[in-house]
Order: structure tokens, then sequence, then C-alpha cells
């Protein structure tokens, strides 16, 4: 899954891995530097987003401090490079996708996933408002996707569910933002997720978007956002693990409880260098799919994973998948 690049004309230019680093924003001082444990933690895309939020949060809170961690929160150099990173030891945890760790995992990297971020698969057919279709009506439509084997996967099985195949319908590949076909009209439908192409369509196209969710026709409702570690450090770190999952549980609670603070904490560590709009409308379309915060919150379920592990290789995206307990661990979970 792919995502628009949505700095206001300004990318994190020239970074490489390790000095692409979010400023630190002032944080309550709650043990000395020298005490405190380095976690490096890289994130999903090369251009911060609104997701980033809870850590960023967080770690001006001093919640990750209280744990004894100095949180290194690096961008990659671009996206194809997280799992890289993490599963080379040259990260120790990841924010991530699952299908990037399951692909990871084909390749035999040492990783796994530590938790979840979202309680749900909010992927999607996003049309315009006003214009609702329902699955079988898409037979016929142009539909805007991006050029990777899930997002294809995941529209195969909802027109599956209508009796209807990728042939039914006329594919228009994105270069990175589905967006932009939908608001010009190039294309009927566009293929998204809430928090994201969604959100996009509220503060760019200044509309409340119709939206037909993939869970409720035949997609498996696995969230799509994990955090991920690499299980080399992992065996070696079991309680730093156990204390990052912890301090990160708890910027997510502060951080949905407390939406204007966060987004403060992000305009600060990017001063101008950010959609103000934008990032405030992807944080409060993010809360409710985080809500509410709770003892179960991050928890992995091998059923969800089994459920997609089926559906992607009946797709072909993995011939020989693991067992599902390979993919993680919900053992540094608070």
């Amino acid at each position: 899954m792919k995502r628009r690049t949505f700095l206001a004309g300004t990318v994190l230019a020239g970074a490489t891995l390790l000095s692409t680093l979010l400023p630190a924003v002032g944080g309550i001082a709650t043990a000395s530097a020298a005490s405190l444990t380095k976690v490096t933690f890289i994130q999903e895309w090369p251009v911060a987003d609104g997701f980033w939020i809870p850590w960023i949060l967080g770690k001006d809170k001093g919640f990750y401090a209280q744990e004894g961690i100095d949180l290194e929160i690096v961008a990659p150099p671009t996206v194809a490079d997280t799992m890289k990173f993490l599963g080379t030891g040259r990260a120790n945890v990841a924010f991530t996708t699952v299908m990037d760790i399951i692909f990871a995992k084909e390749q035999g990297a040492p990783v796994e996933a530590i938790g979840r971020y979202g309680k749900e698969n909010n992927w999607g057919v996003i049309s315009e408002q006003g214009k609702r279709y329902t699955v079988a009506e898409l037979k016929g439509k142009s539909v805007g996707i991006y050029n990777d084997a899930w997002t294809k996967a995941q529209l195969a099985l909802m027109l599956k569910s209508a009796g209807l195949t990728l042939n039914d319908v006329k594919m228009v590949t994105a270069a990175d933002d589905t967006v932009p076909l939908l608001l010009q009209k190039r294309v009927d439908v566009i293929t998204g997720i809430t928090n994201a192409e969604g959100t996009e369509m509220t503060t760019t196209g200044k509309q409340q978007p119709e939206f037909l969710p993939a869970i409720a026709h035949g997609v498996p409702n696995t969230p799509i956002f994990m955090f991920a570690g690499n299980q080399q450090w992992l065996k070696a770190n079991p309680q730093l693990a156990k204390a990052f999952m912890r301090a990160t549980e708890k910027s997510i609670a502060y951080a949905v409880a407390h939406p204007d603070e966060g987004v403060q904490a992000f305009a600060t560590a990017y001063s101008k260098a950010y959609d103000p709009i934008y990032i405030k409308q992807q944080w409060s379309d993010t809360i409710p799919l985080l809500s509410p915060v709770d003892s179960k919150s991050l928890q992995l379920d091998a059923a969800i994973w089994q459920s997609l592990l089926i559906a992607i290789k009946a797709e072909g995206i993995v011939k020989a998948p693991l067992p599902a307990d390979q993919y993680f661990t919900n053992q540094y979970l608070p």
C-alpha cells in the first residue's frame, strides 16, 4: 500500500536513515541521558504523517524516558527500506504494515509483529459524496488503484463476493496517489483507507466521501499497520521491548485523549513543513480506529492472521505461508 506525500512542498530532502530524525521537542526529564538506553524506531514512510503522533507526543511527554528509553524515531530513505533496516538490525523496532512483515518473513528476515496499530482493516473503495456503489455496481466501472499485490488481492476478494473478477473493472494505476484520479473524474472510484485517501478527500476535495468497506465484502479484518521488532534484538532485550510497548500504549492512549495536544506536538516537531489541515483531520480520522484504548488494544489474534494468510495464499501473493504464530507474538505487550 502506498500513500501520497502530503507535506506542503517540503520533503526531508537528502535524508539518510539515521540522519532523518525527529527534532527533540523538550520532553519531561525523568532520567539522565546517560541512564537511558537508545531504541531505534524506524517508520513506515520517508515523510512524517499523522500516524506518528502518539510516539511524537509520548516522547515529548517523557513516557519513553520514564521507561528508561531514549527513543530515536527515524524515517527510511524509501518506503522499501523499513523492513530492510529492521531485518538487518539497523533498527530495533518498526512501524510498518502487516504485508511488509509477511513479505519480509518470506525472504527469511528475522522480524515479527509485536503489536497492532488500529483494530480493523479500514481499506475499501472510495467514491465521491452522493455516489454510493454496491460491489455488484462496480462492474464496468473504472477503479483507481495502487500497483501493489495486496491492493489487487483485496479488490479481487471484494469483487468475488459479488461474483465478479478484476477483469470486470477497468483498473487505472496511480503513481503515488489515487485521490486526484477521482477528483479529476478520471475514474469512478478509488481504493484506499479512511484515514489517508478518505482524509484527503475531505481536506482537498472538500467533501465527505462514500466508503465501501472491504471487510464487509470478503476481505479479512486484519489491521493494516503493525509494530514489529527484530527477533534477535527482542530475544536479547525482552524487558526493553516490553518497556517500549508499555510506553507506546501509554502514548497512544494519551494522544487519543488529547488530540489537539498531539497535533501541536507534530506541528512543533515539523514547524511549517506539513499541511496542518490535513494532519489535524488525519488524526481525527485515526482516533476511532484506535479507540477505546484498553488492555487488548495492541493484542494480535492468531485467527485473524490465519484468515489473512489463507486469503493471500489463495490469491497467489505468498505461495507457502508459515504458520500464523510465526509472524507475531504478544509476549512483549503490557
